[in-house]
């Protein structure tokens, strides 16, 4: 035999050792699945949400969710992962049933191609409305448990907006939501909800003794609720303290989505442990301490009906003053199309000219306005109807004619967006509703927020991009489908008495509930 067939066979044989030996070495890390479909959806929007709206991703397109998995840790190498299928839409109107049944079985589907697992990440908001069931996330989570069976041991990560019911809780293992509002602790909140998994399966410890779930009768907006300020920044900062406590695994309050009216939507507080004393403890003072300063909460910024703000900003001698149109804001599931806040500015004559004061308009959606000024081009005048296609309950769709300065395609969300110069407004038209969030978002179009006398977003508090860059804000309380003043909505269907639609009601029982482990739910 010569020396080229030796050295061939060898490093057959070294090649065939070394694929043994690491498939042996990776069969001994536990096998974790993730799944999840996130939206905020508003029950009291016309708007409906399809499937394409959540831009789901599949098999390992979903770590991009999760770059902490790559990033200075060994996440990755910790486990062997199961990806299946993470959806995620910008908040919007109630979800078709056919959307919903859709996602799910797609994700029970992929699923079950694995089996078994030790462990799944249920990577959710909380918020989700789908037409004809009450608490989606609830269901969701417990036809998933049908296909991976009861010993998986599950990880709910969750935004603080979202709402725990009673199923959603007894099917989770370990459960947690961000503890900042905007929400600068997404990710950190979801590698928490991983390295939580990881500890329990790797230790072998696997489902915590005890979950205390109380519920809170409190419904409250999150421009109120914001972690910027008092009461809720010394509330969210009593979490971590009592995560350290010993026998307690995590603890999370969840202030809850006021814009949807069902019987799941409420705050809640929730801890997680081995020691029944610390866990049932924990759970009770977090809840009482909300429910203390229930009276204490109050807008994060200024708020002021539009003609006032509108006044106050024209009146400001500083750059840029931010106007948040509340009412419509597609960040918190409004359909993004309203246009009765775009009408009252340019019918005011302040911006008939363009000697006025400089104002940016994000944004308002009007595909036929888009044909019209993608046909006339850069400089070409265009005089077409935009918004209100979708929500038109406080203004018919209007009329804009001016001149268009910027086209441009290819966006995620908006798809397409031009820019129309209307006397000294820039007001900004989508194919698609779009959230603006960053300075980017309007530089790409040749606009500099920062240089503008006023600039009117879509969005209730500010993200942090924003608010750094506002040299003064005001939240103008506009109609819409997730209005802030939420005593003017026709509530039927949530739990009373409730705060502060109840404001005289006597105290609740805050006492906390075990939630029976989820291989012992009936």
């Amino acid at each position: 035999m010569n020396k080229a067939v030796i050295y061939v066979i060898f490093s057959l044989f070294l090649i065939t050792l070394f694929s043994c030996s690491s498939s042996e070495d990776n069969a001994d890390l536990p096998r974790i699945a993730i799944a999840g479909i996130a939206i905020e959806s508003s029950t009291f929007s016309p708007a409906v949400t399809h499937e394409e709206a959540f831009k789901a991703r599949y098999g390992d397109e979903v770590f991009s969710y999760y770059p902490f998995m790559d990033e200075d840790d060994d996440f990755r190498e910790r486990a062997q992962w199961f990806p299946t299928l993470r959806g995620h839409s910008i908040p919007g109107g109630i979800v078709t049933r056919e959307a919903y049944e859709s996602l799910v079985t797609k994700t029970l589907e992929r699923i079950e191609e694995n089996l078994p697992y030790d462990g799944l990440f249920f990577d959710i908001h909380g918020a989700m409305s789908v037409q004809g069931l009450d608490d989606p996330e609830g269901d969701f989570i417990k036809r998933v448990r049908e296909v991976v069976g009861t010993e998986t041991l599950i990880s709910t990560s969750m935004d603080l907006h979202g709402n725990v019911s009673w199923e959603l809780a007894s099917h989770s293992d370990l459960i947690t939501c961000y503890r900042m509002a905007p929400h600068e602790d997404a990710l950190e909140s979801k590698e928490r909800a991983v390295r939580n998994l990881l500890t329990r399966l790797e230790s072998g410890e696997g489902k915590p003794e005890y979950k205390a779930w109380v519920p809170v009768p409190i419904l409250l907006p999150g421009e109120k609720t914001s972690t910027r300020v008092e009461p809720a920044k010394s509330l969210y900062a009593k979490v971590d303290p009592v995560t350290k406590n010993e026998g307690v695994i995590d603890a999370a309050i969840w202030v809850g989505y006021p814009w949807a009216d069902e019987p799941r939507n409420h705050a809640v507080v929730m801890v997680t442990g081995d020691d029944q004393e610390a866990v049932t403890s924990s759970a009770e003072m977090l809840a009482q301490s909300f429910w203390d300063v229930r009276n204490e909460f109050e807008f994060i910024a200024p708020t002021a009906s539009l003609e006032e703000s509108l006044n106050m900003a024209v009146e400001s001698e500083v750059q840029p003053f931010i106007i948040s149109d509340m009412g419509d804001n597609p960040t918190a599931g409004g359909a993004g199309d309203v246009t009765w806040t775009i009408r009252q500015i340019l019918d005011r004559p302040e911006f008939e000219t363009e000697d006025g004061p400089s104002l940016i308009y994000a944004s308002i959606p009007g595909p036929d306005f888009i044909e019209a000024a993608v046909e006339a081009g850069i400089g070409g005048t265009v005089s077409e109807y935009a918004g209100a296609q979708v929500d038109d309950r406080y203004s018919p769709p209007i009329l804009l004619e001016g001149e268009i300065t910027a086209i441009e395609h290819g966006d995620e969300d908006a798809k397409t967006e031009v820019v129309v110069k209307i006397g000294s407004a820039n007001v900004i038209v989508t194919k698609k509703r779009k959230p603006y969030h960053h300075e980017n978002d309007f530089t790409n179009l040749g606009l500099n927020p920062r240089e503008t006398d006023i600039v009117v977003v879509k969005i209730g508090y500010l993200v942090p991009e924003l608010y750094d860059m506002r040299e003064d804000w005001i939240m103008a309380l506009t109609p819409g489908g997730v209005d802030q003043d939420l005593l003017r909505l026709e509530y039927e269907r949530i739990q009373r008495p409730m705060f502060p639609f109840d404001p005289n009601m006597e105290d609740p029982d805050l006492s906390a509930r075990l939630v029976p482990a989820s291989d012992e739910v009936e």
